[in-house]
């Protein structure tokens, strides 16, 4: 998932992670051609490292390279979204059980805090304060991988980051806040996490993922691009 970018970072790193940001939150959007000469002025790095950069984004998934055309923004799809949600589920739902079963007091802390950071945030939304949508969106991202944070296997929490970067820029791309039941089913997660039932989360989490892909694809937005 997004980080914040340290101060000692290289400028290539930060560009990187920057360029990144934009296209995970749409500010880059898909489908959008990257011109070299734009994104050198954007993002004050040179044209040879902007090549590497976005060689380095395609590896990921979140650029395309059109031969000698250049590159642009990875497109979307419904058939992504669905093969992308399902992945996060897999991934999540594996993570969850793992997590359940070796998690200790410390961790618990870990979620209760998450919670209450996104709970808050959420209550704002429902309030029509939606000024933040990245703030919203990095707190939601940090309750769930508080939730799987104890699973004891770093390949599988880097895996789950990268696929749920994808499945944010969807979320982002239709601007999908799916209110009072996403924040139900988010309270329903943390009263699981605690009383270690993962039976009814698995069921909780499947509903979470399916809605949040329903409702993006209802939404032009996504049809458009």
């Amino acid at each position: 998932m997004l980080k914040a970018t340290p101060p000692s970072a290289s400028v290539g790193e930060m560009a990187y992670r920057r360029i990144r940001s934009d296209i995970i939150f749409g500010k880059l959007a898909p489908g959008q051609k990257l011109k070299l000469e734009l994104l050198r002025e954007a993002y004050e790095t040179s044209v040879s490292t902007l090549r590497e950069l976005l060689n380095r984004l395609a590896s990921e998934g979140l650029v395309e390279a059109e031969g000698q055309k250049g590159f642009m923004v990875a497109p979307v799809s419904p058939e992504n979204l669905r093969e992308i949600a399902a992945m996060r589920l897999l991934l999540e739902g594996h993570a969850l059980a793992q997590s359940f079963e070796a998690g200790d007091m410390e961790w618990e802390g870990r979620v209760v805090a998450a919670h209450h950071k996104l709970a808050q945030m959420e209550r704002r939304m429902l309030d029509q304060d939606r000024a933040d949508p990245e703030l919203w969106k990095r707190y939601d991202w940090e309750f769930h991988h508080a939730l799987i944070s104890a699973c004891g296997s770093r390949v599988l929490l880097e895996t789950h980051a990268a696929i749920y970067d994808k499945y944010l820029r969807y979320q982002m791309v239709a601007v999908v806040f799916r209110g009072e039941i996403a924040a139900r089913e988010h309270q329903i997660l943390l009263d699981c996490a605690l009383n270690r039932d993962m039976a009814r989360a698995e069921q909780v989490l499947a509903a979470h993922i399916d809605g949040c892909v329903d409702d993006t694809l209802a939404r032009s937005a996504l049809e458009a691009c």
